[in-house]
């Protein structure tokens, strides 16, 4: 018993994806909290490290057959499953999609075991499919994770208007925060020589978008007013500030939108006022060049929850974001660290604000500091796993569904 191993299925590094580097995150301190386990990941075909076993192969419509396969032989402690839609969905010669149905034959198939499910993607309004879905999910899962509680209490209001019955072994568990990468003012020097950030003639004063360059994140939002905005604060502070965008493009489709981009960013670097810098946003760097920003604004218009805003978080930077915007939002107001704009005008004034008060930022960030601390640090994240494994098992062993209180 004592030495049965946990066993993740998800995608992995060095796949370059959120859920990737989500697991490895999450892993690094389940590992910590578990030291008399090993925890292994049956990860897609392109996943690689020590105890990772890269067999999941999406061109085939059986991908679910091997992997149960492995669970039987690996007779885990548990199951925990990261899910996104786009993990795991099988396309046939034509190019249609299987709606991951070979998702749930997996689930099926190693029904024996305790299974932890943890969907990445639950909006507040679900469609039909996405709410077929998660019914059919929570049935063949012993407890499944939901990030921000507003997702259950939606779930609840979406089911009862279709006539169906809640499920009630969903359990919230926020995406975590690494505890480890906070940086002392004293540091922030260091950190801009190691970057040759001053090489470049960085201001003193930062405000940062970083990470992923896709469509969703809306970086053109503020490009195309920060010389106005520049103007705005050097006039009420005396202060020159700069606009760092830093990351790149992920996905090819997001090619075109990349390019305008960093083109529109070029040219606000020729009038001395924003820098590009180019790095893939993973490991270090991503923390770094967050930790010497003053504050970050991430203008995005498709997010259920952030990993950029998980780290934004781990360094207690005040940030801004777009409202109502799912996780984002609930996060924001949970933690009482950032401010939320719902119009361009909105995003100027709080881009502003924030710039010319500093104890407004001071005070964000102690807020953040304290919501790391008491609710998403990883290594709270990852007591709250073992009770879902707790539960799981003995759902599993008992043959009798996991009931949870709703949320309201």
């Amino acid at each position: 018993m004592a030495n049965k191993p946990i066993v993740m299925i998800s995608s992995y590094p060095p796949r370059l994806c959120g859920i990737a580097t989500f697991c490895e995150e999450a892993r690094e301190f389940i590992q910590k909290a578990n030291p008399d386990r090993s925890v292994m990941v049956i990860s897609h075909s392109d996943g690689a490290g020590d105890h990772v076993f890269p067999i999941i192969d999406m061109r085939r419509v059986d991908w679910w057959k091997p992997v149960a396969q492995k669970i039987e032989k690996l007779e885990p402690y548990a199951v925990h499953i990261e899910h996104e839609y786009g993990l795991y969905e099988y396309h046939d010669p034509r190019g249609i999609g299987d709606g991951n149905d070979g998702f749930l034959d997996l689930l099926e198939a190693i029904g024996n075991f305790p299974i932890i499910v943890e969907p990445h993607t639950v909006h507040g309004r679900l469609t039909n499919f996405e709410a077929d879905f998660i019914y059919k999910l929570c049935q063949r899962s012993h407890v499944v994770l939901f990030k921000c509680h507003y997702q259950k209490w939606r779930l609840d209001w979406t089911f009862q208007g279709k006539g169906w019955s809640t499920p009630r072994n969903v359990m919230v568990i926020p995406h975590g925060a690494r505890p480890d990468k906070r940086k002392g003012d004293h540091e922030i020097a260091e950190l801009r020589r190691q970057l040759e950030l001053d090489r470049i003639g960085l201001a003193e004063h930062v405000v940062g978008m970083i990470g992923w360059i896709q469509s969703n994140k809306r970086w053109d939002i503020l490009l195309s007013m920060w010389e106005g905005i520049h103007n705005e604060i050097k006039a009420c502070t005396g202060q020159e500030w700069d606009l760092l965008a830093a990351g790149t493009m992920r996905d090819p489709e997001h090619r075109q939108d990349y390019e305008e981009w960093t083109t529109d960013v070029r040219k606000l670097e020729d009038k001395g006022i924003a820098h590009y810098y180019e790095f893939v946003p993973r490991g270090d760097d991503y923390y770094k060049l967050m930790a010497v920003c003053d504050f970050i604004v991430l203008p995005s218009t498709d997010e259920t929850q952030s990993g950029t805003l998980a780290r934004i978080i781990a360094l207690n930077k005040p940030y801004i974001t777009t409202a109502p915007m799912e996780g984002l939002t609930a996060q924001t107001l949970e933690s009482e660290g950032g401010l939320l704009f719902t119009t361009k005008e909105m995003l100027k004034k709080k881009v502003i604000k924030l710039a010319v008060d500093e104890r407004l930022r001071l005070e964000l960030g102690g807020n953040i500091q304290r919501y790391l601390e008491r609710v998403v640090s990883w290594e709270l994240v990852a007591k709250q796993y073992n009770k879902a494994y707790q539960l799981a098992r003995r759902s599993c062993r008992s043959g009798q569904p996991v009931v949870l209180d709703l949320e309201f």
